[in-house]
């Protein structure tokens, strides 16, 4: 299964022109943000070799990243670890992609969400698609970008919290995150509304 801009092509027909593919990293970690990511593309300036940032090397990620943010239009947004535990994982992801919409530099005319659910607070039309990181090529670059910037948080965190293995497990629940957790105790980027976190406090 490889992205393609059947879905944008399919607004355009219908007479929208600004599109954004809006997808979010970070909703299974234990420690750490949600970070949210929109991206809108003319579609002659689309790069070569966008997929799922799942399918795709730490290296490819990055110089994709770095091309997506050169040729479209970017909006980055989060939710903090206290807005993940006020509000739950699900509402948190949702806040972080309308802020991510909202950072961009206009507002788009509809938004293909990565999922099976449309964030109440959306303000413009949107459709949600169901592995929409694996069918869309606007969907497909909002991962890359929202994987890379969550890594690099999650690299910055682990230069000040040494021994939770952030820098590669980006704070997802691998057996060393949770051996450090129950040795070295919970830090203030932990999720504590998370089962494993809430259970040692």
């Amino acid at each position: 299964m490889v992205p393609s801009f059947e879905y944008e092509a399919a607004c355009a027909r219908d007479g929208v022109t600004r599109i954004a593919g809006v997808d979010e990293a970070g909703r299974g970690p234990l420690a750490g943000p949600v970070v949210a990511a929109a991206v809108v593309f003319s579609q002659d300036s689309v790069p070569d070799g966008l997929n799922d940032s799942k399918k795709l090397s730490a290296t490819t990620r990055a110089a994709l990243a770095e091309e997506i943010l050169s040729c479209a239009d970017v909006g980055v947004g989060l939710a903090s670890v206290e807005e993940i535990d006020t509000i739950n994982i699900l509402r948190a992801s949702h806040l972080a992609m309308c802020r991510a919409i909202a950072a961009l530099s206009q507002g788009p005319d509809h938004a293909l969400i990565d999922g099976n659910l449309i964030p109440r607070d959306l303000t413009c039309q949107a459709t949600a698609i169901v592995k929409g990181d694996s069918l869309s090529l606007s969907i497909a670059a909002a991962s890359i970008v929202a994987k890379t910037r969550r890594d690099a948080i999650m690299w910055d965190l682990a230069q000040q919290y040494p021994g939770y293995g952030w820098e590669t497990n980006q704070g997802y629940p691998t057996k060393c995150h949770k051996e450090a957790l129950r040795n070295l105790g919970v830090t203030p980027h932990h999720r504590r509304s998370f089962k494993p976190v809430h259970n040692i406090l």
